[in-house]
């Protein structure tokens, strides 16, 4: 499932695996999405994800819990009025680009691409980003 462009600006966030798993695993930076979650349930902002970071949080869940728990944690997402956006080839080409010039994960430039096309603050506690900053907004959750 794909939404569109219509939620840009400081009322959109994008999350990656990070902000996600802090969510699920009762880790420090879950209040903070806990309460983002909220807002998106009553419509005050706006939360997406990129289907590259849900495959990440797939696979996290997956090693740390089980299969079953994976999926229900994918499966949860629209519950959570997460957008999930599809990769189509002019995002994977942006994703790529900053991959290329920046020492990012894969999953990281996808997350990072998508905001930047959204004009969204990317939400994370992955020190992965810090090479980023100049590139896309981000709030960063804590950490342990």
């Amino acid at each position: 499932m794909s939404s569109g462009d219509s939620s840009r600006g400081s009322g959109a966030y994008v999350l990656d695996s990070h902000a996600v798993m802090a969510y699920t695993q009762a880790e420090p930076g879950g209040p903070r999405v806990r309460d983002l979650v909220r807002c998106a349930q009553r419509g005050e902002v706006a939360l997406h994800i990129s289907v590259v970071n849900v495959t990440e949080v797939f696979y996290l869940v997956w090693r740390r819990q089980s299969p079953l728990a994976a999926r229900r944690a994918v499966d949860g997402l629209p519950q959570l009025a997460i957008l999930v956006h599809e990769a189509a080839l002019d995002d994977c080409l942006a994703a790529g680009a900053l991959k290329a010039q920046y020492p990012v994960s894969l999953g990281d430039a996808f997350a990072a691409a998508l905001a930047i096309r959204l004009d969204a603050t990317l939400l994370t506690g992955d020190p992965e980003f810090k090479r980023l900053k100049d590139v896309v907004r981000i709030e960063w959750l804590p950490r342990r």
